[in-house]
């Protein structure tokens, strides 16, 4: 994700606006729709993740299409049409990161497959869940993008001391208190609102700082590359790892969060 204090030209922040609402509505809408529409959605997005992981690995070409083979198979095996998101079809995906490493012998890759297959994985989970699941999962998203909108607002209205400068010299702490402040906002909103539960309310500011963690780590990977971007795909935006990177690690803690609180309404 771009630093929330870049200044850009009114052109690309436009583009970058319209790119923004554009992926918003598509992942709402597949939301909505659930099944194949949201898992398509979903592994269509890891796959070009594990691309760009690759490529920010600078490994040949040949060997990236294989991790993404490798990676297809778990994804396939969470599909409505299959198994689903049960233990079987992650313990899959744990495999395909085995298997990768072994076979290329770049432990890199593994882990790429963890990082782009998990929160997959935890996002199909949460759809699944037997009551709100669309709630839950769009808490989840949206937590996240209010993250991004309110860590780029801060940064550019108040700027100041940087965050990480030897990782992304743009961050702010401004930002940062910012992103968290919007999070938690929408959770007691969406508390208000759809009844999200407290626990996950009180959750949202915290998940807040782990999106903004995940988006310095991102951030890392492409100074280790020495890229300014993971991709070109998205108009605005740079790569699919650079609008996605704060909802890693965010999706499977929310789905932890979210199935304890299933479990305590089953039993």
């Amino acid at each position: 994700m771009t630093a929330p204090q870049d200044r850009k030209p009114p052109s690309e922040l436009m583009l970058r606006v319209v790119a923004g609402i554009a992926l918003i509505a598509i992942a709402v809408a597949a939301l909505i729709f659930g099944g194949m529409a949201f898992w398509l959605l979903a592994a269509v997005m890891a796959l070009l993740m594990m691309a760009e992981w690759a490529d920010l690995a600078k490994v040949p070409s040949k060997t990236k299409r294989l991790a993404q083979y490798a990676l297809f198979v778990p994804l396939a095996i969470f599909s409505p049409w299959a198994a689903g998101p049960d233990f079987f079809a992650l313990g899959l995906l744990l495999g395909a990161a085995f298997f990768i490493v072994i076979v290329t012998r770049r432990p890199i890759l593994g882990w790429g497959t963890l990082y782009c297959g998990l929160p997959v994985f935890a996002l199909l989970l949460i759809r699944d869940t037997p009551a709100n699941g669309i709630v839950f999962v769009f808490w989840t998203l949206a937590l996240v993008w209010a993250t991004d909108i309110g860590a780029y607002a801060a940064g550019r209205a108040i700027g100041g001391p940087k965050l990480a400068p030897a990782i992304s010299p743009n961050k702010t702490w401004a930002g940062l208190g910012g992103g968290v402040l919007a999070a938690g906002l929408f959770g007691i909103a969406m508390h208000y609102t759809y009844g999200l539960p407290l626990r996950l309310t009180l959750a949202s500011p915290l998940l807040a700082v782990i999106a903004q963690a995940g988006d310095l780590f991102e951030s890392w990977l492409k100074r280790r590359a020495g890229v300014k971007d993971s991709g070109t795909i998205l108009p605005g935006h740079g790569g699919v790892l650079d609008r996605l990177d704060g909802l890693v690690p965010v999706a499977p803690l929310a789905a932890i969060l979210v199935l304890v609180h299933v479990r305590e309404l089953i039993g």
